[in-house]
Parts: structure tokens; C-alpha cells; sequence
């Protein structure tokens, strides 16, 4: 599953894409395969999320797709450490504005230039999203597809609201889910899918630690070659 480069050719810089729904583990993972191999790290989403926060900012409605669009075309780095980024109402308006195609062609030139010129001149770039294998990162060295049965996932997500102080409900989250996953698997553009050489990896009934060391595991059998 492994990139192959031509003799001699320049080492571009690893990428390792990371998908799978929401909940499903692969921001935690991505993080901490970055930090084990000193790569630079990418939370697809972050982006989405900051074109939802700019777009209610600016009075415009979420279902405005010219108005997204245009939002997309002009981020900057400074739009990442928007404070409502992980707000509900932006969540709820980051999986509509996700669904058009002018934010994804403005985002996927953003997400494309992070994996061949990373920050910092990493020697490498891990990416977690939901269409990264598929069409960010088709040639990526590495790919995994994270997931787990909706109401694991709710149940995680429940925890995380609440180690944050916040109110959740479970049956609540477990809809949100759902709806998402329906949105994310049925949008017209880059649906949430796994690439066919992605390995697969289901979180259900795994620690982060299992996790972690099942993904290197996984890293590690694509650099053996094959027979």
C-alpha cells in the first residue's frame, strides 16, 4: 500500500491519512502519530469548522453555498483559533458547508500544499479528515479508516463534553451522530468513504492505547515488502 517513488527521485515528505466518522478516535491517534514520528499534523475538520464560525460571524446563513464558498477562498491561518470553533452551532454549520464543492476545491488546495511543503520542514505530515485517502491524499504513503458503532461513539462524545464542563445527553449526541453520519456518507462531494488500500481499523473495543499501537503495527507492515 505504500507510495513508490522512482529511483533516485527527491524524498518527498510522508503522509499518513487518517479517516473515519465522528468519534471515532482518529484526532487522537493522528496527534499522537505525529508527536511518535516527529510529523506535522493536520485536523482536516479544524478547517471546515473555521469557515462555519466566519460564515455566522458575517450574518450569513450556513445554506449559503456562494457565501461559504467565498468564505473558504479567503482563510487564513488566523481563522484557526476561532474561540466558537467547537461550539455546537458551529459544529452543526461545519457538516453543512463541508457538503459543497466550492469549499472543498478552496480547502483541498490548502490541505494539498500542507502535505508536500509541511511547516517546519517536517519530514513528514499526518492528516485525519474524512475524505483524506479518497481525494486529498490519494497517493498517501499510509492510510487508515478509524471506526466504531454509533453509540460507542456517543458515549465518547459524552465524556468529552463533560470533562469540559458541558451538558450532554446521551440519547441527544446519539442522534447528532447519526444525522452526521448520514450527511458525511451522503453529501454529493468527497462522501465519507474508505479508500480501497486503507487499512481497517475498528475502535470499538480498544483504548487509545491499543489504538496507537495497532495503527504503528499497520504503519509498519506497509514498509515490508511484499513477497
Amino acid at each position: 500500500m505504500s507510495a513508490r517513488r522512482p529511483p533516485g527521485a527527491p524524498a518527498a515528505p510522508v503522509v499518513i491519512a487518517i479517516d473515519g466518522p465522528a468519534a471515532s478516535g482518529k484526532g487522537t491517534l493522528a496527534k499522537r502519530l505525529a508527536r511518535h514520528f516527529g510529523y506535522a499534523y493536520l485536523e482536516s475538520g479544524r478547517l471546515y469548522r473555521a469557515v462555519a464560525a466566519k460564515v455566522l460571524d458575517a450574518g450569513l446563513d450556513p445554506s449559503d453555498e456562494a457565501g461559504a464558498t467565498r468564505v473558504a477562498q479567503h482563510l487564513v491561518a488566523e481563522d484557526f483559533k476561532h474561540p466558537s470553533l467547537y461550539d455546537e452551532t458551529t459544529t452543526k454549520a461545519a457538516s453543512r458547508v463541508a457538503a459543497y464543492g466550492g469549499v472543498r476545491a478552496a480547502l483541498l488546495r490548502f490541505q494539498r500544499d500542507f502535505a508536500t511543503r509541511p511547516p517546519d520542514d517536517a519530514p513528514g505530515v499526518v492528516i485525519d479528515g474524512r475524505d483524506i485517502g479518497t481525494k486529498v491524499c490519494p497517493d498517501a504513503d499510509h492510510k487508515l479508516y478509524l471506526t466504531a458503532s454509533a453509540e460507542i461513539r456517543a458515549e465518547r462524545r459524552v465524556g468529552q463534553l463533560r470533562d469540559q464542563g458541558r451538558e450532554a445527553i446521551y440519547q441527544r449526541v446519539l442522534a447528532d451522530i447519526q444525522d452526521r453520519d448520514r450527511q458525511d456518507e451522503t453529501r454529493r462531494h468527497s462522501p465519507l468513504a474508505r479508500a480501497q488500500d486503507a487499512h481497517l481499523l475498528d475502535t470499538s473495543a480498544l483504548d487509545a492505547d491499543q489504538v496507537f499501537m495497532r495503527a504503528l503495527a499497520l504503519i509498519d507492515a506497509d514498509l515490508k515488502p511484499a513477497d
